[in-house]
């Protein structure tokens, strides 16, 4: 079965980076676009960035443009999230998404989830 299992979340300062992985099984990785959401505690999930199943094309949310960055590497079956500049407002459980499509940043199957904690 599909099975997504992120790693990399952890506790850094404000101003620091982390780089989550994503490891993907069960389909073929290539075929599907991927993304990263978030969720930070009592409030609801948010989509922040989307690769397409090339790794050619991406897309992100306004508040994480130009600090993170979304990458795949399918001969790994593996999808990254490089976050620099964190703040305290980027502390989540970082998710990581399979879309139905190659396109298309939809939520056919997500993972478990990391915790990130930004904070001094």
């Amino acid at each position: 079965q599909v099975q997504l299992v992120e790693s990399g979340g952890g506790l850094v300062q404000p101003g620091g980076s982390l780089t989550l992985s994503c490891a993907a099984s069960g389909f073929t990785f290539s075929n599907y676009a991927m993304s990263w959401a978030r969720q930070a505690a009592g409030k609801g999930l948010e989509w922040i960035a989307g690769v397409n199943s090339a790794g050619t094309i991406t897309k992100y949310r306004d508040s994480v443009k130009g600090r993170f960055t979304i990458s795949r590497d399918n001969a790994k079956n593996t999808l990254y999230l490089q976050m620099n500049s964190l703040q305290p407002e980027d502390t989540a459980v970082y998710y990581c998404r399979k879309s139905r499509y190659s396109g298309i940043y939809d939520n056919d199957v997500q993972g478990q989830g990391t915790q990130v904690t930004v904070s001094s």
